[in-house]
């Protein structure tokens, strides 16, 4: 699934009031609850999985359309509505320290569905890795959340901060091997110019360079760096490469660097190593200009809105959030869960108005930023 579009995503402050949370935790709940009895707990975190699928269900609980607070609000309302149910999915992590607390939670819910820890901790660290070195877009990730199946199935939503832009991105994630060659789901946000993407992959080659170059030692790095800084007069000429820029301080990148020989693949040098994006840039653009081993300068960031006239927005977009609309729906949505336990053809009816509710259309004036 390789998802494009643009959605703004700008910081907002404030708080959701605790009627509205309320009603948000009772109304994901019992969606969550269709959800695992029609796709099972893998389909559950799959859609998660979704930037689009992620986006419309934020809008139907009545979370902001727009806002950063709709990746932190609604994976935390999902974590604890899981959290409390018989649903075999769990959610680690969060906003903050949460996220720092990701592989304490995934030891927890490992040894809850018997699951090999040590794999879902290593892919949480490369997620994070991967959005924070290899996309560079200039968004530091503050939000970490990983979605687990009891089959072991994961998913990750996390979110990152410009504080210049004043903007957020969010990072979507399925279950994958491969974290270096475009791995995503999908990315949401606002696309830039120069963005360097090594974990596209067409930017299989550089990065097969920059691993031999790492292996060459950092005396052989430090000069082919100085040659780099020495050519920096290319950089001026937009044909060339309108968007590399030498920043790079050469005793910094070399000091950083393992020793000779001494990496085998590039996820060690992520994780083993930790080396860092500047490092990571230093030695793309060696590898390039060098080399001829070009990476991949195109950024990686569809329209959910109409989920958000379900029941209203927290800011009043597309209206306020209508209390008695919002109670109907949870009674009438808790109704057909305890009644499709016994009659699951129910839901069958549910698909019919679902076809009925794709044919709709929202008035385009009443999108407008929260």
């Amino acid at each position: 699934m390789r998802l494009s579009g643009v959605a703004d995503l700008p910081l907002h402050g404030g708080h959701v009031p605790y009627w509205l949370l309320a009603r948000m935790r009772k109304l994901s709940f019992l969606i969550l609850q269709v959800m695992n009895d029609l796709y099972g707990p893998d389909g559950v975190v799959e859609r998660f999985a979704n930037p689009l699928f992620f986006q419309a269900f934020n809008n139907i609980i009545g979370m902001d359309w727009d806002s950063s607070g709709s990746t932190t609000v609604t994976t935390a309302v999902v974590k604890e509505a899981l959290r409390s149910s018989h649903i075999p999915v769990r959610v680690a992590g969060g906003k903050g320290r949460h996220a720092l607390n990701t592989p304490n939670e995934l030891s927890e819910i490992s040894r809850l569905f018997g699951l090999d820890a040590d794999v879902l901790i290593t892919a949480s660290r490369l997620v994070a890795k991967v959005d924070n070195a290899l996309v560079q877009d200039g968004y530091e990730l503050y939000h970490h959340a990983f979605f687990v199946s009891e089959t072991g199935k994961w998913g990750v939503v996390q979110q990152g901060l410009s504080q210049e832009l004043r903007m957020a991105r969010r990072y979507h994630w399925i279950a994958t091997v491969d974290f270096f060659n475009s791995p995503h789901a999908g990315v949401v946000g606002v696309r830039h110019d120069g963005v360097l993407n090594l974990a596209s992959r067409n930017s299989r080659e550089n990065r097969g360079v920059i691993l031999e170059l790492v292996n060459e030692g950092p005396s052989r790095v430090a000069r082919y760096l100085n040659l780099l800084r020495g050519q920096a007069t290319l950089f001026d000429v937009p044909r060339y490469h309108p968007y590399a820029k030498v920043d790079f301080d050469v005793n910094a990148v070399v000091k950083n660097l393992p020793p000779p020989k001494s990496v085998a693949d590039f996820k060690e040098l992520l994780l083993r190593h930790r080396v860092g994006p500047k490092t990571l840039r230093a030695l793309s653009l060696v590898a390039e200009l060098v080399f001829k081993a070009p990476a991949d300068w195109s950024d990686p960031a569809v329209d959910p809105f109409k989920f958000a006239f379900a029941v209203g927005g927290k800011d009043g977009v597309p209206y306020p959030v209508d209390r008695r609309v919002y109670d109907e729906l949870i009674a009438l949505l808790d109704a057909v869960v305890n009644k499709a336990r016994g009659d699951p053809g129910l839901y069958r009816y549910l698909s019919h108005l679902a076809r009925k509710a794709e044919a709709w259309s929202y008035p385009k004036d009443r999108k407008r930023p929260t």
